[in-house]
């Protein structure tokens, strides 16, 4: 089964699931016993519209990351069931020592155009992703590889075109020599910016953009912006799981509520989130197509370092402390929420290799009157903070109730700052633009802690939008990188962790679970351990 590689930023109140559990939701067989399938039949989905084109290094949110996951195939993936990872399209994977891997490429893959998948396809990819003068989000995650530096410099132009640490010796054999080594490497294949791109993108990358060619299991077919991402079955698609459907269409809501409607009413095939408001009756409008199962994710209130607030004050760890301990997480998640969430102790959910319990401690205990008095202390009695959001995610009431937590607790007034949809929140985001707290919902890449600390609060990191940097943790997680073996490495990564929680460059709030559901024309709906639906697995019904 097809696991999520580019989940991302999430844009809504359910994110990403890694747990060693089966997929979520039972399959629908018992509801539409006997009931033809229509194998032609195109399933809808509630997505978003993606913050960029569609290039795979570019790529770091849930409405981009869904899409960018159906039309492509990596070198590695990860199990839909255990959550293990997996060769896709690796034959197989040697590492000789800590620095150097041989990667073998399976035969037989095309391009949705026909061409060949290549070693060469991947490595001009994750050149071109690295190279400073692209632009790409997602850059740094090639930055262990030999000569990284060459072609992404910290100043300057680039003195490279392409990292000496890769190279093709035939067409199915990539050589990788690492300068950053870390135990882990393996794990990193499997996310976006590592998949393979055909010579067209480098014609016209901006157009090719527009009109993606993967080498997945669904083809491009029409992009109608703010509407919907349409596209179909690839008929030569090589790859074990061949779709049973027709093709995907991932259609974009700007209200997770309005979404929530249309599958009840049978208007939408697979929802991605269940909203607040609809938490405490989804089981009982879907019955059994309701889902309700485990999955590892985080969301947390982001601080925003650059921002006049944070700067206004005099010990900025102290005020984000006291702001953290005004919030009363378990009555927000057993009330607001319909107890669809666990309060977070940390920065790492519970089933990550790495999780450490109560990791936070104090911190994200909820303790009003220090919460006042650490805000008073910190210079901060007199700010003003809010929270920024993204109104079509269901976020709005849990974000008011923590606003009221943090103004009746500590006198600080808060307000949501609420952006019409998930794209136009990320651009604030990218953009510096954050007026102290911005909502993150992080889905996890791959199955360890390095992936919600080091990939999130690492100086130089693509996952740290709001500027947090910490020299004690950069050097803790350079050490981590260095170990012999990948216990030893998360154990490492657990002592980093530590070093999060004097500053705090986020408040955790609480992990997720899955809360979805699908609509009476579809059957065998199951969501892998990212909270992602098994597209290929879905069955559309003749009506």
């Amino acid at each position: 089964m097809r696991g999520a590689k580019s989940a991302k930023w999430v844009v809504g109140t359910i994110a990403v699931a890694l747990a060693a559990t089966a997929c979520g939701g039972g399959k629908s067989d018992s509801d539409n016993a006997g009931a033809e399938v229509n194998p032609a039949g195109v399933l809808s989905y509630q997505s978003s519209e993606p913050q960029h084109p569609i290039q795979p290094a570019n790529v770091m949110e849930t409405g981009g990351g869904r899409i960018t996951d159906a039309l492509f195939d990596g070198l590695v993936d990860f199990d839909a069931k255990t959550g293990a990872l997996t060769n896709t399209m690796a034959e197989g994977i040697t590492q000789e020592d800590a620095s150097h891997y041989t990667i073998k490429v399976k035969k037989g893959w095309t391009f949705h155009n026909g061409e060949a998948v290549t070693a060469k396809s991947f490595v001009d990819a994750w050149n071109w992703g690295a190279d400073a003068k692209n632009a790409q989000q997602n850059a740094s995650w090639f930055s262990d590889i030999k000569g990284y530096d060459e072609v992404h410099p910290e100043k300057g132009d680039p003195k490279a075109k392409t990292m000496s640490g890769l190279s093709t010796p035939d067409d199915y054999t990539i050589k990788v020599e690492l300068s950053n080594p870390a135990p882990y490497w393996t794990y990193k294949l499997g996310y976006s910016s590592f998949l393979p791109l055909p010579k067209v993108f480098y014609t016209n990358p901006k157009k090719y953009g527009q009109e993606p060619v993967g080498n997945g299991p669904y083809q491009f077919v029409k992009w109608n912006h703010n509407k919907d991402f349409l596209t179909k079955t690839y008929a030569k698609y090589a790859g074990a799981e061949k779709p049973k459907n027709g093709g995907v269409d991932f259609k974009f809501y700007t209200t997770s509520e309005a979404a929530y409607q249309d599958t009840v009413s049978n208007n939408l095939d697979i929802l991605d989130q269940v909203d607040p408001s609809d938490m405490s009756k989804y089981h009982q409008d879907l019955g059994k197509r309701a889902v309700d199962a485990p999955q590892n994710s985080i969301q947390t209130i982001a601080v925003a370092e650059y921002s006049p607030t944070l700067k206004g004050v005099k010990d900025r760890g102290k005020f984000v402390k006291g702001v953290s301990m005004a919030i009363d997480r378990a009555t927000i998640t057993k009330t607001i929420l319909a107890g669809s969430r666990t309060p977070a102790t940390g920065f790492v959910p519970p089933a990550v290799k790495g999780y450490v319990a109560d990791a936070c401690g104090e911190a994200c205990s909820y303790n009003p009157a220090k919460a006042k008095q650490l805000i008073t202390e910190a210079g901060g009695a007199n700010a003003t903070v809010s929270v920024l959001y993204n109104a079509d995610g269901g976020h709005k009431e849990w974000v008011t109730a923590v606003c009221a937590n943090i103004t009746q607790n500590t006198g600080l007034k808060c307000e949501p700052d609420s952006k019409a949809d998930f794209k136009t929140a990320l651009d604030v985001r990218t953009k510096k633009k954050v007026q102290s707290f911005y909502r993150s919902g992080w889905v996890q890449d791959y199955p360890l802690n390095a992936n919600f600390l080091k990939d999130l609060y690492g100086t130089t990191a693509a996952g740290n939008e709001g500027g947090y940097s910490n020299k004690t943790f950069d050097e803790l997680t350079a050490k981590a990188d260095k170990a012999t073996t990948l216990d030893e490495s998360v154990k490492l990564y657990g002592e980093a962790e530590k070093a999060l929680y004097d500053d705090m460059p986020a408040i955790p709030l609480w992990y997720y679970k899955t809360n979805a559901g699908y609509s009476a024309n579809v059957k065998d709906v199951t969501y892998d351990t990212f909270g992602v639906p098994v597209f290929t697995d879905v069955q559309v019904l003749k009506k």
